[in-house]
């Protein structure tokens, strides 16, 4: 995609989230920015028509979650992204998904990761991001560009919740 329209998507695609989780989520993309690398949110808000679809496909596991927050008028406050590298959006490299992971957590979020991944590889990825390893051999979980608030759940957040 090119610089412009890279931008302009994640510009509209910010607008779709609850507005703490924007300001978070705007971090890690001026973090991945300052590192030159070109994150592009594929997916903020979606539909719930849209989340069964995912859910089919295997992209989701959940029939409602972070991506379906919404308003109590139905005005879109999700409060996930899935947030792709822009060069690579089909297969990130670890490279990409370590700082990503890295600068989601400086945010106060967290990534998909370590989901899936056996717990005793798990303090593997945390040994990478802490020594800044970016190209570390580490086992990666099945949703890594997800990203996601840690301050509250998806039911807290179906009932009206917010991160502060």
């Amino acid at each position: 995609m090119k610089e412009a329209d890279r931008k302009k998507r994640n510009s509209s695609r910010l607008l779709e989230l609850y507005p703490t989780f924007r300001v978070r989520v705007e971090k890690v993309i001026d973090a991945l920015e300052t590192k030159k690398l070109r994150p592009r949110i594929q997916d903020a808000w979606r539909s719930l028509a849209d989340q069964a679809i995912a859910v089919k496909n295997g992209h989701a596991k959940i029939l409602f979650g972070f991506h379906n927050v919404t308003a109590s008028d139905g005005t879109p406050e999700a409060l996930a992204v899935d947030l792709l590298d822009d060069d690579s959006p089909l297969s990130p490299s670890k490279n990409y998904l370590l700082q990503l992971a890295a600068a989601a957590e400086a945010a106060g979020l967290i990534t998909g990761i370590r989901w899936g991944v056996p717990k005793k590889l798990i303090g593997g990825i945390d040994v990478a991001i802490a020594s800044q390893d970016w190209d570390a051999h580490v086992k990666i979980g099945w949703d890594p560009t997800h990203i996601q608030p840690t301050d509250v759940t998806v039911a807290q957040a179906k009932a009206g919740q917010r991160p502060a």
